[in-house]
């Protein structure tokens, strides 16, 4: 017969408040007290050996040019491995490459472990790259990716939005013609973040012209080469662009700067997430400001909400960008 949580307080010599707390990892246990609480339920019976112990943060690669170049991540992973910290769970990191040859036993291999719950850092993937991810036999949540299926719980960027808000700032600095900055990897973000520059345009009276969108890399390196080819091109620029990230809006700033252009005077620039090089670049870049450590505790304690058994309801939680004004946009002059 399965013991009580009175009997694992006297095993354990903590309050039957604190092993139900430890148990169903409430704040305020710290970690040493839920370590001896949870080994003394497991070596009595008390929790199977198949009780979540345990969330990996998985992170998808497609081909890397995301995920590798940017210091957005590891401030969502500390995030994470706080709150991760704070529930008393142990955080694994995991890695999956869809490029190797045995991904998809590797990803089978992770849903399946037992003690485990899954959290899949998603932000490469695109098409049909989270069917691997459907019906799980853990729980699970997406993070920086959505799916139009009802499914999935997912916690992610509500980038149409922000990306408006942002087009929105430079409308409001009187410019008129304002180009896009289009990272030529697509991930599902940056084709949200499109509509929002689009949607701001379209309410605004404005024409969204094809010749004011210039692709370049998603590396800040590869965005500034990108950029001096394209200028070398002699095109007409627009008065301001909105750049789909600040990798790419801090390599064609210094692709700008290089050929001559002042920024914000000539051109005014915002960008999106806002990186730590942002503040220091010159000019400073103004830019929407991404949650991103919060993003990684909202995954963590949706995560638990899932563990612990708490609703059925499948929930996709939209964080809001904040708009960060810097010097990297000016009024313009007609």
């Amino acid at each position: 017969m399965k013991i009580s949580v009175r009997e694992l307080s006297r095993i354990t010599g903590f309050s039957p408040a604190t092993v139900s707390n430890a148990l169903n990892h409430k704040k305020g246990v710290n970690k040493e007290t839920a370590d001896i609480i949870f080994k003394a339920a497991r070596d009595s019976g008390y929790l199977s050996e198949n009780a979540v112990t345990k969330i990996k943060l998985v992170i998808f690669r497609k081909n890397g040019s995301i995920v590798d170049d940017t210091p957005f991540f590891p401030a969502l992973i500390h995030g994470f491995e706080q709150e991760c910290r704070h529930y008393g769970f142990e955080m694994v990191l995991c890695h999956v490459d869809q490029r190797e040859e045995n991904y998809e036993h590797t990803v089978r291999n992770l849903l399946f472990e037992a003690g485990s719950a899954t959290v899949v850092l998603a932000t490469e993937m695109q098409g049909d790259d989270l069917d691997l991810f459907r019906n799980p036999p853990c729980p699970l949540v997406i993070l920086d990716y959505w799916d139009e299926a009802m499914e999935l719980n997912a916690v992610l960027i509500n980038n149409a939005d922000a990306a408006r808000m942002a087009t929105e700032y430079l409308i409001r600095n009187n410019h008129k013609d304002i180009g896009y900055l289009r990272g030529s990897y697509r991930i599902k973000g940056f084709r949200s973040r499109y509509t929002g520059y689009q949607i701001a345009l379209k309410k605004h009276g404005l024409p969204c012209k094809e010749e004011n969108s210039f692709t370049v890399s998603t590396t800040m390196n590869g965005a500034y080469q990108d950029m001096l080819k394209l200028l070398e091109e002699k095109k007409k620029l627009p008065t301001a662009f909105f750049a789909d990230n600040d990798m790419i809006a801090l390599g064609a700033m210094k692709a700008l700067k290089e050929k001559g252009y002042r920024i914000p005077e000539d051109v005014s620039i915002i960008g999106f997430d806002d990186l730590p090089f942002s503040e220091i670049a010159s000019p400073r870049l103004s830019t929407m400001r991404v949650p991103n450590t919060e993003m990684g505790k909202i995954a963590v304690r949706r995560v638990v909400e899932l563990i612990n058994g708490r609703d059925s309801i499948v929930t996709k939680t939209q964080v809001c960008p904040t708009l960060v004004v810097r010097d990297s946009v000016c009024m313009h002059r007609e």
